[in-house]
């Protein structure tokens, strides 16, 4: 293991070019995707302007035909990593094992862009001191038209070539609309001067190189994955599941395509699948467990079952996931509090499917587990036995699965309480919202317009209510504590345009629930049900607020009732 070092510019260079030394740097298929943000890598172009240093990479020297890809030059949101992919080949090359957000930052903020935008620099900040969590040297990614004296370009002062420090300073300063003063001129100047040294000038990237060209028997590709994971599961780069996936990927060819195809399966229409919950599902419908372990994928016998069976694990998930949609009202990420309520389903659906699609207990055992929390906390053990008691039984029996849940500890009544303990931004009042509001549309044609939770009484005329204060004689106190303003029985669901600016906006419930709002006495009348307002305006005023709620109470309890059942069978 050797140890090098590169300026910036040279390296980011380097990167995707192989006609550069060495073949070029490149990144394995085995990294997960890039996941910094803006602000991220702004705050990294800081440090390096203030002089902080940059944590060594970790380079791979070889010449085997490794799966590996390009870097992303213009990256946004929706960027395919399979888009990226190069074909294999036996030429020299530098993998990246270590480091990949880093460079991957550089190179966007360097060489491309980011959602459109590119990487701008105030050439007049810096004067200030600054702690070191704060920013100093000012950077932000900017489209071109929303540019103003004194942001400049970032590349265009680090890839200046063959002009000394001073006249690309006389260059950037043309663009000022008026003279600058003596202090601006020199702080303009220092900058530039500055940005030239760190990004240009002097070597500050340091990289571990390991030779696999050289000495080939001492690095070749699994020892790589195995290095590869040991230097990521230290930090909090990557997860159990990015690690699994690594190894998963070094011996399947489309790993990744095949991933990213069924999320974009999963989550049309609003829902957030992730590569943790597929890896974890497939586990446990073969039947390994749920717990991540590094040792199921070296058993030489699980990742190659996932290969091997994928089609059919894959078509599993996917229905349950369309059995969720068209058999519980569960529409969107929002309503699902627990993903992994889904995985003794997708086992029994692998294992039995045709048991699975005339079992009409599921969507009770479903929403009664997600409610209840079920699935909180630690579940593994839980998934675990639900479904060694589906393959003692073969088939998914709901007193005997109920009969697991209690003897792990875990309660599955529902009583008012658990509705009533909901409220604004809680966990599961989507999902009781999804129960009670069946007709609304959770499939918008624009991603942020789907229903909104919103307060009856607003929080702003709530917090006008105040008491005395006995230590200080004074009336400011709030009299309506936040749990009592939240509570689900002061919230409704709006769509996006009646939440909306010029909407509800704030305005007390006596004027949003006022007949003259509406067209008919009747269009009235569906709108209280609906939304299950007591039909009583005296109720609306605001010093009838508590009165307004034991009613509204009274209304949600109802509506519930067919679920306020215990497992036993009687009535909450």
């Amino acid at each position: 293991m050797q140890n090098k070092k590169l300026s910036i510019r040279k390296l980011v260079s380097y990167l995707n070019n192989d006609e550069s030394e060495w073949g070029g740097f490149w990144l394995p298929n085995i990294q997960r995707p890039f996941v910094w943000s803006e602000e991220q890598i702004c705050r990294l172009s800081d440090s390096i302007m203030r002089e902080y240093p940059i944590s060594t990479l970790l380079v791979w020297k070889t010449k085997e035909p490794v799966k590996h890809r390009r870097f992303i030059d213009l990256y946004h949101s929706g960027v395919k990593l399979t888009d990226y992919y190069v074909p294999d080949n036996t030429r020299p090359k530098m993998m990246v094992l270590d480091g990949q957000q880093r460079l991957q930052s550089l190179f966007i903020g360097l060489k491309g862009s980011y959602e459109g935008k590119e990487l701008y620099f105030d050439v007049l900040s810096g004067q200030q001191k600054a702690a070191p969590e704060d920013i100093r040297y000012r950077f932000a990614f900017k489209a071109k038209a929303q540019v103003h004296w004194p942001w400049v370009r970032f590349k265009d002062i680090v890839f200046q070539t063959n002009k000394p420090d001073p006249q690309i300073a006389r260059e950037v300063r043309k663009a000022a609309p008026n003279d600058l003063s003596e202090s601006e001129d020199d702080l303009l100047q220092l900058n530039i001067s500055r940005a030239r040294q760190e990004f240009v000038n002097d070597d500050n990237l340091t990289y571990q190189e390991l030779d696999g060209i050289d000495n080939p028997d001492a690095y070749r590709l699994d020892d790589i994955v195995e290095i590869f994971i040991r230097a990521n599961s230290g930090g909090t780069k990557l997860g159990k599941s990015d690690l699994l996936f690594s190894l998963l990927t070094s011996s399947w060819d489309d790993a990744d395509g095949a991933m990213e195809a069924l999320l974009e399966d999963l989550n049309q229409g609003g829902f957030d699948f992730d590569r943790d919950f597929v890896l974890k599902a497939c586990l446990t419908a073969l039947g390994r467990g749920a717990r991540y372990e590094v040792s199921k994928f070296r058993d030489g016998k699980t990742k190659e079952e996932i290969v091997e069976k994928w089609e059919d694990l894959s078509n599993a998930i996917k229905s349950v996931r369309d059995f969720v949609v068209s058999k519980t009202y569960i529409r969107s990420d929002k309503a699902m509090p627990s993903y992994l309520a889904l995985i003794p389903l997708i086992f029994y659906r692998y294992h039995f499917p045709e048991k699975f699609a005339n079992n009409t207990g599921l969507a009770e055992f479903l929403l009664r587990a997600l409610i209840t929390g079920v699935f909180s906390g630690g579940p593994d053990n839980l998934i675990d036995k639900l479904v060694r008691s589906i393959q003692e039984d073969g088939d998914f029996v709901l007193p005997e699965v109920y009969g697991v849940v209690r003897a792990d500890g875990r309660n599955l009544e529902i009583t008012p309480d658990v509705i009533f303990k909901q409220g604004y931004g809680s966990n599961a009042i989507h999902l009781f919202f999804n129960l009670w509001y069946r007709d609304f549309n959770y499939t918008p044609a624009f991603s942020g317009n789907g229903p909104q939770v919103d307060h009856i009484f607003p929080q702003s005329l709530l917090k006008t209510i105040k008491d005395i204060n006995q230590d200080t004689g004074k009336r400011n106190l709030l009299h309506f504590r936040q749990e009592q303003r939240d509570q689900i029985a002061n919230c409704m669901l709006l769509t996006a345009d009646e939440n909306g600016f010029v909407a509800k906006s704030g305005k007390p419930p006596k004027e949003w629930f006022a007949r003259s709002r509406f067209d008919s006495d009747e269009a009235h009348r569906r709108y209280l049900e609906m939304h299950l307002i007591p039909n009583d305006p005296a109720l609306w005023e605001l010093e009838r607020f508590e009165d307004f709620i034991e009613a509204r109470k009274a209304l949600i309890k109802d509506k519930f009732r067919y679920m306020l059942q215990t497992v036993g069978g009687t009535t909450a």
